[in-house]
């Protein structure tokens, strides 16, 4: 959500960070001996309080870390990241002549910034910087509202998911669309819309996938948040996160080959249990709830040549001036036949609080199930069909309350909110690193088996960490693998290292 925003190494299995910003290993025979449940803090920055540090880039040429700063300016702020314990800004990019700088990612001493025009609805810019003098290089006018961007592997493209938010009146609601930039090519640019998959609308709702904003066409309806690449440079996938789907990008043909819905979560299965309610404790337990995943962030991990793709489960309503999608279950008429115990459940303590959507479940303003914003979790999913082949079920929610992390505030809404996730491999492991913007925290995770990743820690960040960007050792200034966490409400930047076994 917005305001909030493959590198091949020894053998096989390969892994992929991604997040909205990550530099590319050049000599992949380096190898530390590190101990993936040992991550520390060992720096912190604060680059201006709410709005900035939403989104962090690393340049290993120059040893710089770009953190986007909103807060009150549009810039880039460039810091000496020599050495993480004693981190400094020491200069900056000013954006504010194209609008606010909303992702960033750096290859070979580019830096590519998605900028939303002053105008979100209007056409955005991905401008490319050189990371050493901090000049312009070339300006690529692409999609509405630029939220992610990213380089491929080796550097042959930058894609951009253009979120296309309508205006608060939803009187202009521009195409959701994605961004193909061909860096060797002059920085030519093809976007792509999902116009051609209108056709299937009423089956792609079936299966779970959501069209429905106000009097859009199909292409205006679609709002892709995130992308990653695989290593070969050949496919993407993206999230369509209001969509509740996930959609595959054929690189060389320019041509977007599938969509899948992504369906619903079970909250009435023992392994899925939430807290629903903000106004009980945190009491966990079943309810007649599904949750729809709505993912944010998406990594790749790939493992006997499957390509494995990890979500951040984060949800996402649909809330403007004109149109608001959501509605406490204490406020809607719920079916006699399939809720005997409506008056129960409507109470305060039990679901009376909980937000759910009107656009689901709901004939003729009567409801006879319910469906909540996300899914409270990180998921894999097999990227050749799309099959989920693992969700974390409520273990986010679980490690939080256990660390006393856990914000009861949210339980109403989308509890801990994963919305960060990159992948990356920690001496003999790959390693998964989930995001929490409601917990402000980090979950660690052991994904060698990425359909088994197994909880190694969790760490305390910055206050709503959005930017999760793994550093390799390969490519850290201090020769150690290193996370980097950006936080949107705070400001602050924290740097993460393993001890070395």
């Amino acid at each position: 959500m917005r305001i909030k925003h493959l590198l091949p190494l020894l053998a096989i299995p390969v892994y992929m960070s991604c997040t909205k910003n990550d530099d590319k290993p050049t000599t992949p025979e380096f190898f530390v001996n590190e101990d993936p449940s040992t991550f520390a803090e060992i720096g912190s920055i604060n680059i201006g309080g709410a709005g900035a540090a939403e989104i962090s880039a690393y340049d290993s040429l120059t040893k710089r870390l770009f953190v986007v700063n909103n807060s009150g300016v549009n810039r880039i702020e460039v810091v000496d990241f020599s050495n993480p314990t004693t981190m400094k800004v020491i200069g900056n990019i000013d954006v504010s002549t194209y609008g606010a700088v909303n992702s960033l990612s750096v290859y070979g001493g580019m830096l590519a910034a998605a900028i939303e025009g002053k105008d979100k609805t209007m056409n955005g810019k991905v401008v490319v910087y050189d990371t050493k003098s901090y000049a312009e290089i070339k300006a690529i006018t692409v999609g509405a509202l630029p939220d992610m961007v990213t380089f491929s592997a080796n550097g042959k493209y930058i894609m951009s998911a253009n979120e296309g938010e309508p205006s608060q009146d939803y009187k202009v609601d521009p195409v959701g669309s994605v961004s193909i930039i061909d860096v060797k090519n002059s920085f030519a640019v093809t976007t792509l819309d999902f116009s051609s998959f209108a056709g299937q609308a009423a089956t792609l709702k079936s299966q779970g996938g959501r069209v429905f904003g106000p009097n859009a066409s199909f292409a205006q309806d679609m709002e892709p948040e995130y992308i990653t690449i695989a290593p070969d440079e050949k496919t993407a996938w993206v999230t369509l996160q209001e969509n509740n789907m996930i959609a595959k990008i054929d690189l060389a043909a320019k041509t977007v080959t599938n969509m899948w819905p992504l369906g619903f979560k079970d909250y009435s299965l023992a392994i899925n249990a939430i807290d629903p309610s903000d106004k009980d404790g945190i009491k966990q337990r079943t309810v007649p709830v599904k949750g729809m995943y709505q993912p944010d962030a998406i990594a790749m991990l790939i493992d006997n040549g499957i390509p494995y793709l990890f979500t951040a489960n984060e949800g996402d309503v649909r809330e403007w001036d004109a149109y608001a999608e959501a509605k406490r279950v204490k406020d809607i008429t719920l079916d006699p036949t399939k809720f005997p115990n409506a008056a129960t459940l409507k109470t305060e303590t039990e679901l009376g609080r909980l937000n759910i959507t009107t656009t689901l479940g709901n004939t003729d303003g009567v409801y006879t199930e319910l469906y909540s914003f996300g899914a409270r979790s990180f998921s894999v999913w097999n990227g050749n069909d799309g099959k989920l082949v693992f969700d974390s079920n409520n273990e986010l929610e679980n490690k939080c309350i256990e660390a006393k992390v856990y914000d009861d505030g949210r339980s109403d809404d989308k509890g801990v909110e994963p919305e960060g996730i990159a992948t990356g491999k920690v001496g003999k492991k790959n390693v998964v690193f989930v995001g929490m913007e409601r917990s402000d925290a980090i979950a660690v995770y052991d994904a060698t088996t990425p359909t088994k990743p197994v909880f190694l820690q969790l760490l305390k960040s910055g206050d709503a960490p959005e930017g999760v960007l793994f550093i390799p050792a390969v490519m850290s200034p201090t020769k150690k693998s290193l996370l980097v966490v950006s936080s949107e409400n705070d400001g602050v930047v924290k740097v993460y290292t393993p001890n070395t076994l």
